[in-house]
């Protein structure tokens, strides 16, 4: 096998991870293919005879690449909700079946990353961004991360530690049981397509907050307050000709489906204390128009 071979194959048996580690950075699934494609072009033109950790060498650089993306984004959002202009961005979903994920899946989710999470993350400034997911979720070094950032560790340390507060502080402890998230799920789906008012305010949190991403061809819209969610979702439920139960990001959603099967959109919920705390709807049909309904009904 050729020095080439043997880096090709190394590179891909890291695929996966490099992947999980790009999406933490970008939110993003396609960026996050083109910084892992990056960084095997990196790879192929380096000399890497004195390393001797291939894997964290290839973290580092899909890291620093991510970080070259985040600093060259016009803006940041200070509001997780909305950014300057008032638009939501939401981060991409990833949507399986109701029944679990795939392998590949299972990878790119497995430290249980949501969209509230994800949403969190985008307000955290590059540098903070990748202090906190290369070592508070991969558990790089930050010796391994002060190079990178080109600040000096205990700099780093500083980065980390205030990114961390900032997702502790907005990003809440999810309820922990699978069972008891798809229960509250399947009741406002039900409550909803039976236009239940007052059954939908039930699961609702009083102060629950929905926002809504339709790119550039839809509205933006984000709603607060267990009333006025529970009007938008029976108005919205009138719309969708079927929704199905399916994991977003691994944790209990669901996807309506126009009659000719076209996704209308990608709903995930936040569930504290048997109630829903936030929903994130992606009605953007660019980004819709990458599921395939198949995966949700087997």
């Amino acid at each position: 096998m050729s020095e080439e071979d043997f880096l090709a194959l190394r590179f891909e048996e890291s695929r996966p991870h490099l992947r999980a580690v790009a999406y933490r950075m970008l939110g993003s699934l396609g960026e996050a293919d083109d910084a892992v494609q990056d960084a095997w072009l990196r790879l192929s033109r380096s000399d890497i005879s004195e390393v001797r950790n291939l894997g964290g060498w290839l973290t580092t650089v899909v890291g620093r690449v991510c970080l070259d993306m985040l600093r060259s984004r016009t803006a940041r959002r200070e509001d997780p909700l909305q950014d300057d202009d008032g638009f939501v961005r939401l981060p991409d979903p990833i949507v399986s079946g109701p029944d679990g994920l795939d392998p590949e899946q299972e990878i790119l989710l497995a430290d249980s990353v949501g969209i509230a999470l994800l949403v969190v993350l985008d307000t955290l400034a590059p540098d903070e961004r990748l202090a906190f997911v290369l070592h508070d979720m991969f558990g790089v070094p930050f010796d391994e991360i002060a190079p990178v950032l080109d600040r000096t560790l205990a700099s780093t340390r500083q980065l980390a530690s205030r990114a961390r507060r900032r997702v502790q502080g907005v990003s809440p402890a999810p309820e922990p049981d699978p069972g008891r998230r798809r229960a509250v799920v399947d009741a406002f789906l039900a409550a909803s397509r039976g236009g239940d008012f007052e059954a939908l305010v039930a699961v609702l949190h009083p102060e629950v907050v929905a926002r809504s991403d339709g790119g550039t061809l839809r509205p933006s819209l984000v709603r607060r307050g267990a009333a006025e969610v529970a009007s938008q979702a029976i108005t919205f439920a009138r719309f969708a000709e079927i929704a199905l139960p399916a994991l977003i990001n691994g944790t209990p959603g669901v996807v309506s489906l126009a009659s000719d099967g076209t996704p209308l959109s990608v709903m995930a919920f936040t569930i504290e204390d048997g109630r829903i705390t936030s929903l994130d709807i992606l009605t953007d049909p660019e980004r819709l128009a990458g599921i395939d309904p198949s995966v949700l009904t087997g």
